[in-house]
C-alpha cells in the first residue's frame, strides 16, 4: 500500500511494521464523521477497527504525542504498529481494513487514486466546513484553497493546480 505513514512516539520502523489493527479518530461532533462511524462498524471489517472519538481524554490517554487539534480537523488513523495516517491516506488504510472495499483501497493507492481520494477528502471537508458555518450563522465562502494544489470553486467545481517546487526540488507523488 502506498499510503503515507509516520512513527507515533519512538521509531519503530513503522513502514515495515505489519498492520493487525486500526484506530480511527473521528469528530464525534459531526454528523457526516458519525454517520461513517455507524457504518464502518457494520462493515466485515479484515483488520479490526477501533472508533475513538477524536479530542477525546481516550484519545489524549491511548495517543499522548499527537496533536489533539488536528485530530479534530483531518481523520487520523493510528495502527497498531505505530503508524499514523492523515486525510487521504487515514481513508484509504481505514478501507483497505474492510473486506468488501479493500480491492478499492488498492485503486487509492495508486497515483490517479490518490488524487481522487485527496478530493473526496476535500469535499468531505469542505462540507463539514459549511455545516460548521452554518451551525456559526455564517457562510464558509465561495471557494476553499488547499495548500495541496486543489481548489473548490463554487462556479466551477474542483480543479487541482500543482504547488510550485521549492528550489526547483519537487517531493514524489
Amino acid at each position: 500500500m502506498n499510503a503515507m505513514a509516520t512513527a507515533a512516539g519512538p521509531d519503530r520502523d513503522a513502514s515495515r511494521v505489519p498492520v493487525r489493527g486500526l484506530t480511527v479518530l473521528y469528530d464525534a461532533g459531526c454528523s457526516l464523521c458519525t454517520f461513517l462511524r455507524d457504518w464502518l462498524v457494520r462493515q466485515r471489517q479484515l483488520v479490526p477497527l477501533e472508533l475513538v472519538a477524536a479530542g477525546s481524554p481516550e484519545a489524549a490517554r491511548r495517543f499522548p504525542g499527537l496533536d489533539h487539534a488536528a485530530t479534530l480537523e483531518e481523520i487520523t488513523v493510528i495502527g497498531d504498529g505505530g503508524q499514523v495516517y492523515r486525510g487521504a491516506a487515514a481513508w484509504v488504510v481505514t478501507l483497505w481494513a474492510l473486506a468488501e472495499h479493500r480491492p478499492t483501497a488498492h485503486r487509492l493507492s495508486t497515483p490517479a487514486g490518490a488524487r481522487l481520494a485527496r478530493g473526496v477528502v476535500l469535499a468531505a471537508a469542505k462540507w463539514r466546513g459549511g455545516l460548521w458555518a452554518r451551525r456559526e450563522g455564517t457562510w464558509g465562502g465561495s471557494t476553499y484553497t488547499g495548500a495541496d494544489g486543489w481548489t473548490y470553486d463554487q462556479a466551477v467545481g474542483w480543479t487541482y493546480n500543482p504547488p510550485a517546487c521549492a528550489g526547483g526540488a519537487c517531493p514524489p507523488r
